[in-house]
């Protein structure tokens, strides 16, 4: 979901560029392809909360999306396999796409800030990255709390197996210099384009 997110928005944004505003378009559903429609998401609910990066430095959170358009991945914990697969595809991305778009990449985690270079360095992620160890825009964004079973679909971004992700899981955590979890197990994430300023896109938790 986040890598199709990713793509949709890097092609809007040139689109954009290159054939001005976009025009509004009403659609109807057909009955059969009817779904819920997306949560709304309340940007301003997370006005006041920060975001921290590798040096320990607080970065107010708007400051993110201010000025242009932003892709937020929030992972559920940085110990996670199935996150830690997605942010090696991300990593992947060349930094040369998201700027001739002008569109920032942003993954979010749970933990202390301790953990941000070790996750970059064994996932291979250049890209942007910050922390938010209380929770706080988790809570203000309504990310879910809880373990979350689903049918076993298999995405072409997860590349471990149950077994071999829950024993590389459990070895970083040996190798990391506090032996902990990286943030909240029971912790969902979710993905948001947002942004120049509070526009919100679409959202995905």
């Amino acid at each position: 979901i986040v890598t199709s997110l990713l793509k949709i928005t890097i092609m809007s944004a040139s689109l954009e560029k290159t054939l001005g505003a976009p025009q509004t378009v009403q659609i109807k559903r057909t009955p059969q392809n009817q779904h819920d429609p997306p949560p709304i998401t309340n940007i301003k609910a997370a006005k006041d909360c920060f975001v921290v990066n590798c040096y320990g430095r607080k970065i107010p959170f708007p400051a993110l999306y201010e000025k242009t358009k932003t892709i937020l991945v929030f992972l559920r914990h940085f110990l996670c396999y199935t996150c830690r697969d997605y942010v090696e595809d991300l990593a992947k991305i060349p930094e040369k796409y998201l700027k001739d778009a002008d569109v920032r990449l942003i993954v979010i985690g749970q933990s202390s800030h301790d953990h941000i270079q070790g996750f970059c360095t064994q996932t291979g992620y250049t890209h942007e990255m910050y922390v938010d160890p209380t929770r706080s825009i988790y809570k203000s964004l309504q990310m879910k709390q809880g373990e979350i079973f689903h049918q076993a679909v298999r995405s072409p971004h997860v590349k471990s197996s149950t077994l071999n992700g829950v024993f590389k899981s459990v070895w970083s955590a040996m190798k990391s210099p506090a032996f902990d979890f990286q943030g909240d197990p029971a912790q969902q994430g979710g993905a948001f384009i947002i942004g120049p300023g509070e526009l919100s896109y679409i959202s995905e938790r």
